[in-house]
C-alpha cells in the first residue's frame, strides 16, 4: 500500500491567490508612521519585515472552488513548522523538522489518500517523508516561511492606501490591489507587520506571533512512507 501524496499545492497557490497584495514599515509622528508611506513603500517594506522575521503565527480560510481550506500553522524561519489543515471535513496535522515531513491524517483523510482499509492501520500514526522530494515535499512549503513570504508577498498591480481601522483590536492601515481587490493590513502601532490579508467572499488569512517562541519536534515511532510497497 503506498498513500497518494495529498494535494496541497492548491492550497498554497490560494494563500498566494489570497495574497497578490501587501504591505509594510515606516516612520512619522503617527504610531510607527507606515501610514504616511505611499502604497509601493508599504509593501517594499512589508517583504523586508517578512523576509527577516524569525517566526509566525499563520491562520485562516481560503475558499477555493470545490471548499473552504483552513490553515493553523506556526513557523520557525530556517527550521520547519507545524500545524493543522482541514478541507471539507479532512483534516491533517503537519510538522516539518530536519528535513523530514511528518503528517498525521484524521480517519476521513486516511481514507481519501489511501483507502477505508488502510486508513484503519494508519488511524493515529504520524507518516513521514524526506522534505526535499517524494510524496510530502509539496507540504514543505507551506511550513517554510521564507517560501511563504516570497508567495504570499508577490508581484502586484496598481496599489491604493485606504484609511486607518483595527483588525480583531490591532490598529492597521489597509492597501488593497486594485486589480484583484485584496487587502493587506499592516500594524500602525509597533513594528509594522502585517496582520491580515483580506479577499472578501475568497476569505481572510491572518498573520500574528511574530518572532515569538515556537518549538518544533519530530513524532515518534512514524511509518516512513518510502518504505511502503504497492499492495501492503
Amino acid at each position: 500500500m503506498r498513500p497518494r501524496p495529498p494535494s496541497p499545492a492548491g492550497l498554497l497557490a490560494a494563500v498566494a491567490i489570497a495574497a497578490t497584495v501587501l504591505s509594510g514599515c515606516g516612520s512619522s509622528s503617527d504610531g510607527n508612521g507606515v501610514a504616511a508611506k505611499t502604497p509601493t513603500q508599504i509593501v517594499a517594506g512589508a517583504k523586508i519585515l517578512a523576509d527577516a522575521a524569525k517566526s509566525v503565527a499563520v491562520s485562516g480560510t481560503v475558499r477555493t472552488a470545490t471548499s473552504p481550506i483552513t490553515v493553523s500553522l506556526l513557523l520557525l524561519a530556517g527550521k520547519g513548522g507545524r500545524g493543522l489543515i482541514s478541507e471539507n471535513g479532512t483534516s491533517f496535522q503537519l510538522i516539518q523538522i530536519h528535513g523530514t515531513v511528518y503528517i498525521k491524517g484524521n480517519p476521513a483523510f486516511y481514507s481519501q489518500i489511501a483507502g477505508a482499509r488502510a486508513a484503519q492501520l494508519l488511524q493515529g500514526r504520524w507518516l513521514k517523508a524526506p522534505a526535499s522530494s517524494g510524496a510530502l515535499a509539496p507540504l514543505a512549503s507551506l511550513t517554510d516561511l521564507s517560501k511563504l513570504a516570497d508567495s504570499t508577498l508577490p508581484a502586484h498591480g496598481p496599489l491604493r492606501k485606504g484609511h486607518m481601522t483595527s483588525v480583531n483590536g490591532q490598529k492597521v492601515i489597509g492597501v488593497t490591489d486594485t486589480s484583484t481587490g485584496g487587502t493587506l493590513y499592516v500594524a500602525t502601532t509597533g513594528p509594522p507587520y502585517p496582520v491580515q490579508i483580506a479577499m472578501g467572499a475568497g476569505g481572510n488569512i491572518t498573520f500574528s506571533r511574530w518572532n515569538q517562541p515556537v518549538s518544533l519536534f519530530a513524532p515518534a515511532n512514524a511509518i516512513d512512507i518510502t518504505a511502503l510497497k504497492p499492495g501492503h
